[in-house]
């Protein structure tokens, strides 16, 4: 009598994979919309304008911006666009998840997931109104205001995590269906064996 294994029965991914892919996606987008909106909120409720913070013996400053365009402040004037481009994201995600198997593709996606809804949610529901407003920005590196390299918040390195993680799984040959290219490479020349 065989047991399903964490990983495959035969060719079939194993149910209890699945499910676990699918809730670590949507645990770990949960845990970062929920991150970048506490310190979202704190950082509105603490920080000044016109004055940064320094933490971390000069590593990080705390400066308190609110940005209208996307990366680098990049496509100011079209502030309406990003919650159609994040809109793109969710339903690419979902398709994604669909066939997800994969517990690291999971984490992966489910930052992604959760840096597209941080940001989403400030174009939607923040000043100066619905689909134009500013995101939130709070973190600056090695200098204060953006000096040295642009401002930043949660749900940037939400995504930055995710799209990482996702190039290196892909460089390892890990599939989002829990295979690996490495392992379907080599069964192709046993099959043609046996022919």
């Amino acid at each position: 009598m065989s047991t399903e294994t964490e990983e495959t029965v035969g060719e079939r991914p194993a149910p209890p994979v699945r499910r676990a892919a699918v809730l670590v996606l949507l645990a770990t987008a949960a845990v970062s919309v929920l991150i970048d909106q506490v310190t979202k909120h704190l950082a509105l409720a603490n920080l000044d304008d016109d004055e940064s913070v320094r933490a971390l013996g000069g590593l990080v400053y705390l400066s308190l911006t609110r940005n209208s365009g996307a990366a680098f402040s990049l496509g100011s004037d079209y502030t309406f666009v990003f919650p159609l481009i994040t809109c793109g994201v969710i339903a690419w995600i979902v398709w994604m998840a669909l066939r997800l198997r994969s517990v690291p593709w999971g984490v992966a996606l489910g930052f992604v997931l959760g840096g597209a809804l941080g940001n989403a949610s400030d174009r939607i529901f923040r000043a100066p109104g619905p689909l134009r407003g500013h995101v939130v920005d709070m973190f600056s590196l090695f200098g204060p205001n953006g000096e040295y390299w642009p401002i930043f918040n949660v749900a940037d390195m939400s995504l930055i995590c995710g799209v990482v993680l996702a190039v290196g799984l892909e460089f390892t040959g890990r599939q989002r269906d829990g295979s690996r290219v490495r392992a379907k490479a080599a069964k192709k020349p046993k099959a043609a064996e046996e022919e």
